[in-house]
C-alpha cells in the first residue's frame, strides 16, 4: 500500500493518477493534510518516503510568471509540484512513464490546439518532451494523429452540425473485464421491450428538438446493440429514420459487438437501414482467453460472422483487440494479428487493458505484464502498417498497466469520426439511453447556473442516469434534463 499525503488539495488528483501509473497494481490511499510540512509526501510499505518540499518548488518555479496573478501563481506551482514528484519517482522507480506527467485521457487535445496555433511538429516534439515529459515516440504519435483529426473533423459543421449516441446497455453476458453499465441478458431481458419504449421516446425529443440542426454520424453502442432480437433492432433503426434526417449524415456505426450476439438476419436489418461502419469485436483470436474471460463463441464464430458480414456488403467494418488480457503472451498477440491480417478489417482499434484499483498482483509480476503490453502494442502497430492502417485516434485510461494508450489504426476514408468526435469535444453530442452523456459544446464561454467556482466553460455535460430500470422509470426526467440546456 501507498499512502499520500497532501497539504492542499490541489495537488491530490495528479499525484494519485501518477503513482498508479507506476503501480497500476498497488493500492494507494490519498488524503490532504493542511498542517503538512511538504507539498507531498508518497510513504512505501517498505519504509520509504519521498517528499516532495516547499523549496525545491519554489526554486523550480518560472521566475517571469506575474506573482500578482494569483491563478497563474497556482497553476504553475501545481506543475512544478506535478513534475518534482515525477522525477522522484522516477529515480526511485528506475523507469519512466511514456505519458509523462499527463493524467487526462485525451493528450492529442495538446497537439490538436498546438497544431491549430501554427506550431510546427518538430517545436511541438520538443516541446510536448520538455514541458510534459512524454517521450519522443509518443509525441510524435500525437502529433501525427492530430494532423489526421484535423483533416477528418475539417469535414464538419461545428456551429450548426451535431452527433447522436444511441445507447443499448445489454450484453449475453458480462465480460471479466468490462467496466462499462451494462446488464447480461439473463437479469434484464425482460426489460428489454421497456427499455426501448422509453429510448425511442427520448429520441423523439431529441429529434423533434434537433429539426432545425445538421445531423453529421451517428453511433449506436452499448453494451452491445445486437444483443436486441432482429425484430427489436429493427423497431429502433426505424424510429431513428423517422425523427432524423440523413442530409447531412456523413457516418452511421452499429457497434454489432460481439459475434455471440450477431446473427445473419440482425445484419440484415443493418443493412437494410444503411448503417456504413459496424464493428465485429474479437478482443482476441485466442480460444482459451475467450473461454477466461466469459466470451460464449469461439474464434471460428468470429471468422464466419466477418464473412457474413463482407458477403452482405459491408464495406467499412473495425474490429477491437486488447493488449493483455489474463494469461496471454506476446506470441498469443502475434498470433491474433496473423489471424487478423487474413481477415483484413478496414480498421483496427487497440486498447491496452485496464488494471482495476482492487487487482492483487505483486509488483514483479505487474512489471513483466507492462513489458509484454508494450511489446503487444508495439507488435499492433507494425501490423496495422502491414494492413494499410494508420493510426487516427488515440485515448487513455486511468490505471493503464505501464501507463500505455488506446490507438485506432484505419484504411484511407474508413476512420471512425464519432470516435475522434469523443475525444476532441469540438462538436455537441447528444446522448441517449441509460448511462449515456450529452456534451454540448457552445460557442461562447458561459457561467452556469449553480457553479460555485463561476468559471466560464465551453461544455455543458447532462448525463442520463446508469441503471436500467432508473432509466426507464425516469425517463421523462431525462428529456427535461435535456430540454434545458438542448441548444441552447
Amino acid at each position: 500500500m501507498i499512502e499520500i499525503v497532501c497539504n492542499d488539495e490541489t495537488y491530490t488528483y495528479n499525484t494519485y493518477h501518477i503513482v498508479k501509473a507506476f503501480y497500476p497494481s498497488e493500492e494507494v490511499k490519498s488524503r490532504v493534510e493542511e498542517k503538512a510540512s511538504h507539498y507531498i509526501e508518497a510513504a512505501f510499505d517498505s519504509g520509504i518516503v519521498l517528499k516532495v518540499s516547499s523549496e525545491e518548488v519554489e526554486e523550480s518555479m518560472d521566475t517571469g510568471i506575474d506573482k500578482s496573478d494569483a491563478l497563474a501563481v497556482k497553476k504553475e506551482r501545481k506543475y512544478r509540484v506535478d513534475t518534482c514528484f515525477y522525477h522522484k519517482l522516477q529515480l526511485h522507480t528506475g523507469r519512466s512513464l511514456a505519458w509523462g506527467i499527463l493524467t487526462g485521457v485525451r493528450p492529442t487535445k495538446i497537439a490538436m490546439q498546438k497544431l491549430s496555433e501554427g506550431m510546427s511538429e518538430e517545436a511541438f516534439v520538443s516541446w510536448f518532451q520538455k514541458e510534459c515529459l512524454v517521450n519522443e515516440e509518443k509525441a510524435h504519435l500525437a502529433w501525427k494523429i492530430a494532423e489526421k483529426e484535423k483533416k477528418l473533423l475539417d469535414q464538419l459543421d461545428y456551429k450548426n452540425g451535431y452527433s447522436l449516441y444511441v445507447g443499448i446497455p445489454f450484453c449475453p453476458t458480462v465480460c471479466t473485464y468490462c467496466s462499462f453499465s451494462s446488464g447480461s441478458l439473463k437479469d434484464w431481458g425482460h426489460r428489454v421491450e421497456d427499455y426501448l419504449e422509453a429510448l425511442c421516446k427520448e429520441l423523439a425529443f431529441i429529434g423533434k428538438a434537433a429539426k432545425e440542426k445538421k445531423l453529421n454520424t451517428i453511433y449506436i453502442g452499448g453494451g452491445t446493440p445486437t444483443s436486441l432480437t432482429a425484430v427489436q433492432l429493427q423497431r429502433l433503426l426505424t424510429c431513428i429514420d423517422e425523427h432524423f434526417s440523413r442530409e447531412s449524415l456523413i457516418e452511421y456505426t452499429v457497434e454489432a459487438g460481439r459475434p455471440d450476439s450477431i446473427t445473419k438476419e440482425k445484419l440484415e436489418v443493418i443493412r437494410e437501414h444503411g448503417i456504413t461502419r459496424i464493428s465485429i469485436n474479437p478482443q482476441t483470436m485466442q480460444q482459451k482467453t475467450l473461454d477466461i474471460i466469459g466470451r460464449q463463441h469461439t474464434v471460428e464464430d468470429i471468422v464466419e460472422t466477418y464473412e457474413t458480414a463482407r458477403t452482405l456488403g459491408f464495406d467499412n467494418i473495425n474490429m477491437d483487440l486488447i493488449a493483455g488480457l489474463p494469461e496471454e503472451e506476446l506470441s498469443d498477440m502475434e498470433d491474433t494479428l496473423r489471424q487478423v491480417e487474413a481477415l483484413n478489417p478496414d480498421s483496427l482499434t487497440v486498447h491496452s487493458l485496464a488494471i482495476k484499483r482492487a487487482a492483487k498482483m505483486g509488483q514483479d509480476r505487474q512489471n513483466r505484464k507492462s513489458q509484454d503490453i508494450r511489446s503487444m502494442i508495439e507488435a499492433s502497430a507494425q501490423s496495422a502498417h502491414k494492413m494499410g492502417l494508420s493510426p487516427y485516434y488515440l485515448y487513455r485510461q486511468k490505471n493503464i498497466a505501464g501507463n500505455f494508450e488506446n490507438v485506432g489504426y484505419a484504411k484511407v476514408d474508413k476512420a471512425g469520426i464519432y470516435n475522434i468526435l469523443i475525444m476532441e469535444e469540438k462538436q455537441s453530442i447528444v446522448a441517449a439511453g441509460a448511462g449515456s452523456s450529452t456534451k454540448i459544446v457552445l460557442q461562447e464561454p458561459m457561467i452556469i447556473p449553480g457553479n460555485k467556482n463561476k468559471k466560464a466553460t465551453n461544455l455543458i455535460r447532462i448525463e442520463n442516469v446508469k441503471a436500467i430500470d432508473a432509466y426507464i422509470d425516469r425517463i421523462d426526467e431525462m428529456i427535461e434534463r435535456k430540454g434545458e440546456w438542448l441548444w441552447h
